[in-house]
């Protein structure tokens, strides 16, 4: 916590829900926790002297003083307890009140510009849904928690320092002392070390998680290759990077644990060694040490506060620094205005104009120099051998790849539908998918299930319960089912352009050629990536993308001759 930069970091997580707008509720949250923060630690210090009124009353076996010292005891106890219940509420509203807004902030830019795809295609960012699922919650939790410390600290620190000086400053000076030097060892010894081992242990845990993930998503593929000897020792390999971390965290905690205990027990025997030779000479009454006990555990506790609460400080160190790498990222995805690269041109028709495509590390050329039209009412079938840049050219196209030079006009990209090889099958109902991602669109049922006719789906909606039936469809339908609703989904949302990436490979020639009939008979012009040779019967250009960077266009008339 001395370093600069994570209090930067803590600032720019900190600074849009509490700072940028004046919300009246959140400063009313606020208010009432420090109020009842104050409150609490106040009647803390109350408690702390009628606990020594009651040990004096005791030892001078004075009924009248004890009765009146036990019933206002009783008093300041009740009145903590609604206190220290409602600072607790309010505590736990205020974090996840902050959590719901810092998720919604984080998913607003995670879905700009379609950050998403990026930080998955080409980032260093590991695990973005653990920072935003689990980061995120921790960050806000911990935060609220520690400031209710220091605010409890504070108050007492500063009302136990008088009660300490007013019974021996010789003591307050012993704690100063002691709790300055016992701050120190800690930030110095265990600081680096714990902070790094957190913030690796968060990256290892969420590695071994998304492994996990995987297999659940691709358990029928991982059981057909008779897969499970590699993916097991894959994720035992990295439970066992988790497993390694997390003895390295448990040692570095129990050498802190050691030095935190050893700390915190030896503030409970200072004071009796200080002030025994008072109390033996009568100077002091007996309930002196206990005050004195009790104000010297508090203060050192809020003197001390990095050190019983280093474990909290550095798991909290290194969510900001994920949440801030994170952030970070995002916003360098959105904000990005390429000054070279491929231009993005908004117009009624696609048209690429000397475009040359590069790998990512802008040494690897895939295209060069390409130039084609695709004006409303044609349709373009790409070919080539794999790896020649077809899919890239697709992603170009969508705004996804900018590596490159030249320039791509192209409708809006709420005019244009993507067919992938793999369709997205998000989770919801049978309607949902069809209509998907517009799946506010209103269309009658019957154009529904007669769009699923057209596309050899009959028996769809009737097998699982009705288009409002909720299953998970990725796991229900085979590959060729997916490609035929993905079909469905492009004949009911009638956009202006298709591109289709071997949308139909999945599926036996007879129906890809029924599909790609229905798609003639729309005003939809597309564009598809395909191997099959009967495609060519359903489009009137042809782009062969070749080796070496090299391409040339055709009429599909010429190039069948």
């Amino acid at each position: 916590m001395l370093n600069f930069q994570i209090w930067q970091q803590l600032r720019q997580i900190i600074q849009p829900y509490w700072f940028t707008q004046l919300r009246w509720g959140v400063i009313l949250q606020l208010l009432l926790l420090v109020t009842f923060s104050l409150g609490s630690s106040t009647f803390v210090i109350f408690e702390t002297l009628q606990r020594g009124e009651l040990t004096s009353s005791l030892a001078q076996q004075n009924v009248n003083r004890f009765q009146q010292a036990i019933g206002f005891f009783f008093s300041i106890i009740i009145v903590n307890i609604i206190f220290i219940s409602a600072k607790n509420y309010i505590q736990g509203k205020i974090s996840l009140d902050w959590r719901k807004w810092l998720t919604s902030y984080y998913l607003n830019q995670y879905f700009t510009k379609q950050s998403f795809y990026h930080l998955q295609a080409f980032s260093e960012v590991d695990n973005p849904d653990q920072r935003m699922a689990e980061d995120i919650k921790n960050v806000t939790q911990r935060l609220i928690f520690l400031l209710v410390m220091c605010l409890d600290s504070l108050v007492q620190l500063i009302g136990f320092i008088g009660l300490l000086w007013f019974i021996s400053p010789i003591l307050m000076i012993t704690l100063l002392v002691y709790a300055v030097v016992g701050t120190l060892i800690t930030t110095l010894v265990f600081g680096r070390a714990l902070v790094g081992i957190n913030l690796e242990q968060l990256k290892r845990e969420a590695d071994f998680r998304y492994g996990l993930v995987r297999i659940r998503d691709n358990a029928e593929a991982i059981a057909f290759y008779e897969g499970q000897a590699e993916e097991s020792a894959q994720i035992k390999q990295r439970f066992g990077r988790v497993f390694v971390n997390i003895n390295r965290l448990i040692r570095w905690q129990f050498n802190l644990n050691i030095f935190q205990n050893g700390y915190q027990y030896l503030t409970f025997i200072l004071p009796f060694i200080i002030l025994a030779p008072r109390i033996f000479s009568g100077e002091l009454e007996l309930g002196a040490v206990t005050q004195s006990q009790a104000a010297f555990e508090r203060v050192g506790f809020a003197l001390g506060l990095i050190i019983t609460q280093f474990d909290q400080l550095s798991a909290l160190t290194a969510g900001i620094r994920r949440l801030t790498e994170l952030t970070t990222k995002m916003e360098k995805i959105t904000s990005f205005q390429p000054d070279s690269g491929i231009q993005l041109i908004e117009e009624t028709y696609i048209a690429v104009n000397h475009l040359t495509l590069q790998l990512p590390d802008r040494q690897t050329k895939l295209i060069q120099d390409l130039s084609i039209t695709v004006l409303p009412g044609q349709s373009l079938l790409i070919i080539g051998a794999s790896g020649v840049g077809k899919t890239s050219l697709l992603r170009a196209i969508a705004g996804f790849w900018v590596e490159g030079e030249g320039a791509i006009a192209r409708p809006a990209p709420d005019r244009i539908l993507f067919l992938p090889q793999r369709p997205y099958m998000p989770w919801g109902t049978l309607r949902q998918q069809l209509l998907y991602p517009h799946t506010e669109k209103a269309i009658a049922k019957e154009t529904l299930l007669q769009t699923l006719n057209q596309v050899h789906l009959p028996d769809l909606a009737g097998h699982y319960g009705g288009l409002d039936a909720f299953v998970d469809w990725s796991r229900v339908l085979s590959l060729g089912e997916q490609q035929r609703l993905a079909f469905a989904r492009l004949l009911l949302s009638e956009p202006a352009y298709a591109i289709l990436d071997e949308a139909t490979s999945a599926v036996d020639e007879e129906t890809a050629a029924s599909l790609y009939q229905k798609l003639q008979e729309t005003s939809i012009t597309y564009i598809s990536v395909g191997h099959r040779t009967q495609l060519l019967n359903y489009h009137q250009f042809v782009l062969e993308l070749r080796q070496q960077q090299e391409w040339q266009l055709f009429s599909t008339k010429d190039y069948v001759k």
